[in-house]
């Protein structure tokens, strides 16, 4: 017990000593000592959800040059920012974004709340980002805890409690060596040093600034913290999906509806997402719902698209139908789209793995 007592003590001074020359330079961090805008900290947050530093950066400056404010990205269009998100994934994210956005500027005059408890009630904002935002923006002692801070504070405690039960617990670690001074700068530091010291596989003890205060520095068993439970197999989902061009070769889309997975975004008609083998009476009944006539020609194509979600993995077996433009009338749900066009609009990436597919057992497509 003392030996935990002298590294929270000492634990907060060694990571900001580091951090102050360590610190990564990131798009959305300031400089010299200056507050960090939380607009900036806020988007960054959201964007860094399920999604990589390197991945995020281009799409964070793509951000900001189309919508410089906060008030900017509330008042565009829906479709603009999906499109403009397209790429990150779970999308989500990108509505709240606007949704959150909205709601900051009619709420709050276009500026963020800044406490923690303010922050959770805006759409997206969960615990993790709440408490970022307060801490790095507001300069809020909050208890920022990611992947990366959960690692280093199991592996520091050696704390034996399985994630993700043991979370509450952790975080009751995590709050002893939070800092009331810097808490932005510390959380940042830690997300610095899980990120490129304490890596979850072959960590850098050796140049780690609180390795002296490690329970598991240098030693094998630093990979087995923090503690995991057993992962579920995860189920397997089918269904077929329709390619069905026009004379123009026009594509027939469809919008998703707004809640639940890809949310709002555009698709090639399919049939319902379920478990074990789909049955083709099940396209008879989705080609009826789209007002196409029962008899058309299919062309099948012998690969599936392979997607995997969080929580199952998909399989779609194209089908391509050549019909007349006028069996379907446009409306705010289905649209022809000329697959050079398929760039202008939020295409989720299993969308894209269609398009591969079909391009490939098609020969070619006009792309």
């Amino acid at each position: 017990m003392a030996s935990h007592n002298i590294a929270r003590d000492r634990f907060p001074e060694k990571i900001l000593t580091w951090y102050d020359e360590h610190a990564r330079e990131l798009p959305w961090r300031s400089q010299g000592g200056e507050r960090p805008d939380p607009y900036h900290v806020w988007l960054s947050e959201i964007m860094l959800q399920q999604t990589t530093v390197a991945t995020v950066g281009p799409y964070f400056q793509k951000f900001l040059d189309q919508w410089p404010t906060v008030k900017h990205l509330a008042l565009a269009p829906l479709d603009d920012v999906l499109t403009a998100w397209a790429g990150l994934g779970y999308y989500a994210r990108a509505r709240n974004l606007h949704k959150c956005a909205g709601v900051v500027w009619h709420n709050y005059g276009g500026q963020f709340p800044g406490s923690e408890d303010e922050l959770l009630t805006l759409p997206g904002v969960g615990p993790y980002t709440a408490a970022a935002i307060a801490a790095i923006a507001f300069d809020e002692p909050a208890v920022v805890i990611d992947g990366n801070i959960e690692r280093i504070i199991c592996r520091v405690f050696q704390l034996e409690e399985t994630l993700p039960a043991g979370r509450p617990v952790i975080k009751e670690h995590a709050a002893t060596v939070t800092p009331k001074d810097r808490p932005g700068d510390y959380a940042q530091a830690l997300m610095d040093i899980g990120s490129r010291i304490c890596r979850p596989k072959k960590p850098a003890c050796d140049r780690c600034p609180v390795t002296d205060l490690c329970h598991v520095s240098g030693q094998e068993i630093a990979e087995a913290y923090p503690k995991k439970a057993p992962k579920k197999v995860k189920p397997v989902k089918s269904a077929f999906v329709l390619w069905i061009e026009n004379e123009k070769g026009e594509v027939l889309m469809r919008r998703r509806p707004e809640k639940g997975l890809l949310g709002g975004m555009m698709e090639f008609p399919s049939t319902d997402w379920t478990e074990g083998e789909s049955q083709p009476s099940e396209v008879g009944q989705l080609k009826v719902e789209l007002g196409l006539e029962a008899d058309e020609n299919v062309q099948a194509v012998a690969q599936e698209v392979v997607h995997t979600f969080t929580h199952f993995q998909l399989k779609l077996s194209p089908q391509i139908y050549q019909v007349a433009a006028d069996q379907v009338r446009p409306s705010n749900q289905l649209q022809w789209i000329a697959p050079t066009g398929f760039g202008d609009i939020a295409l989720p990436t299993l969308m894209n793995k269609v398009v591969k597919v079909v391009s490939k057992g098609q020969g070619s497509l006009p792309l």
